[in-house]
């Protein structure tokens, strides 16, 4: 299981020692959630602010593009430094295209699904995707409450990906906490997002101790 702390939940007043305080606690990826106040109600930061922390942390940059129309802006995530850039299904006119765009610039390349959305989606994009991002609340705002039906729909994706072979990663975001971490795992989850439940805690080691103890 590869936790993945979201910086919306940090203190942003102080983003760069909150990346180094990560990485003392022995975290190794982050994820930005980048929003737009269109594709979802709220606005968070863009390139610029993944590019200057860039050059404060060497962890693994998650990048989770909430916004209309990426593909206008895959090449300035790219120079900003971001590791993994993931778009969402429904905001893609051409997803093949988009997808196979994110990795042509160097970068991991990866699928979000809304709630309501089919896990059918990835059948002709497969090929194209380094991971799933499954989200389990409606996205746009932290500390919601993790949507019940998410589970199966991370069975019914882990069991497409299984039966294709295919290594790809599958991400769960939204309403996650120790407490139900360890039945998101079972259900075939492999990269977990936690923003509120991680930071709003204890020192961030016994979050991620407290996280990797729930799937004992």
């Amino acid at each position: 299981m590869i936790l993945s702390p979201s910086m919306l939940s940090s203190d942003f007043s102080r983003m760069g020692d909150e990346l180094a305080a990560l990485k003392e606690a022995g975290i190794s990826w982050v994820h930005w959630d980048v929003m737009d106040g269109s594709f979802v109600p709220n606005i968070t930061f863009g390139p610029p602010v993944i590019k200057n922390l860039r050059k404060r942390s060497d962890l693994f940059f998650d990048v989770h593009l909430m916004i209309r129309e990426p593909e206008r802006h895959l090449e300035a995530f790219a120079d900003a430094g971001a590791d993994m850039l993931v778009v969402h299904a429904e905001a893609c006119l051409h997803l093949h295209r988009t997808l196979g765009a994110i990795r042509e610039l160097g970068m991991r390349a990866g699928l979000a699904l809304n709630p309501a959305t089919p896990v059918t989606v990835l059948e002709h994009v497969m090929d194209l995707t380094d991971m799933v991002l499954i989200m389990t609340v409606n996205p746009g705002f932290g500390g919601q409450k993790f949507i019940a039906s998410g589970l199966a729909k991370i069975r019914a994706a882990r069991t497409m990906l299984n039966r294709q072979e295919r290594e790809t990663l599958l991400q769960a975001d939204g309403g996650i906490s120790p407490e139900n971490a360890g039945e998101i795992v079972m259900a075939g989850a492999s990269v977990l997002v936690a923003g509120s439940a991680f930071f709003n805690g204890a020192p961030y080691r016994e979050r991620r101790e407290a996280f990797e103890k729930a799937l004992a």
